[in-house]
């Protein structure tokens, strides 16, 4: 049987690992083609020198039931990300689904590190990935967006639009960025919807990334013996809860009433009816603040 997205094109940058991988090979599950992104490569690595490469998340979107292309690409470098949209244009002439995933500043941000003290350098560099690359994508790809009625734009960061108001999250050039893509999928909205096309800010919640399972020393088979070192983590998600996120959005006929709105995979879980690969349902966001935050003794009993 078809899927939902059988004739559909999506662009997702960012997608070596983590969050975007989850997002292109559900998107791929749900029948899309999908053109995945990133600067890690089989025969380069990134700075990160992970194993991760993008040929590895395309070949799991077309195991999946999609069609992944993988095409390495710089998104600081305007050119570079030019011509990732002419190829989509020329091999595919649509793109319908525009995911704004980039990050790769895992390594350059201190923890509780106030602003005087904190590598500039560094956190100028975050600032510059997570927030500048986005701009640039969005400029290219967007005209070739907009020439059919109906594309989304997903705008991928860490936290909701109502906690990242009132919590400060880990340092000032953290801080900063995240707040910034959610108000980018504002702004985007503003712009998009009168266009016929949608934008939106989606947060995973405690994400079972490659890069979190290796730092607490675990794999997705054994995940929940990291429960001794951190019990809060037990309300954490696959990668691809935040992909059935994604995939549900862009198969929803009636997604232009979210637009401009902030959003989280366990949220969009409850409106769409779809769960984690586990079959439960994180609610992390909600964890967070009714548990975690509130000082109260790990449980996820009624948040999964």
């Amino acid at each position: 049987m078809p899927g939902p997205l059988e004739d559909r094109v999506a662009l997702v940058a960012g997608a070596t690992r983590g969050a975007g991988r989850g997002i292109a090979v559900e998107l791929g599950a749900a029948g899309a083609t999908v053109y995945v992104t990133g600067r890690s490569t089989r025969a380069r690595r990134s700075e990160y020198d992970r194993p991760e490469t993008i040929e590895d998340t395309a070949d799991l979107v077309t195991e999946a039931g999609g069609r992944g292309i993988a095409v390495p690409a710089d998104h600081l470098d305007p050119a570079q990300v030019r011509a990732v949209v002419d190829r989509i244009d020329r091999e595919s002439g649509r793109l319908d689904v525009l995911v704004n995933d980039i990050w790769g500043a895992e390594h350059l941000f201190a923890w509780d590190t106030p602003v005087w003290e904190h590598d500039l350098d560094k956190g100028l560099a975050l600032l510059r990935l997570a927030v500048e690359t986005h701009v640039i994508t969005s400029h290219h790809a967007l005209p070739l967006l907009l020439r059919r009625r109906g594309g989304l734009v997903v705008e991928v960061t860490d936290g909701t639009a109502d906690h990242n108001r009132d919590t400060y999250r880990v340092n000032l050039f953290y801080d900063l960025a995240k707040a910034s893509v959610l108000r980018m999928a504002f702004a985007l909205g503003h712009e998009l919807g009168p266009r016929g096309a949608t934008a939106v800010a989606l947060t995973p919640g405690w994400l079972r990334s490659e890069i979190m399972l290796d730092t607490f020393g675990v794999r997705e088979d054994n995940w929940r013996d990291a429960l001794d070192r951190e019990p809060h983590f037990a309300i954490s998600e696959t990668p691809r809860y935040i992909g059935r996120a994604v995939a549900a959005l862009a198969a929803d006929p009636d997604v232009a009433r979210l637009n401009g709105t902030s959003l989280s995979s366990g949220g969009l879980a409850q409106v769409y009816d779809f769960t984690d690969l586990d079959g439960s349902r994180p609610d992390a966001w909600r964890y967070l603040a009714e548990v975690q935050e509130a000082g109260r003794p790990a449980d996820t009993t009624g948040y999964r």
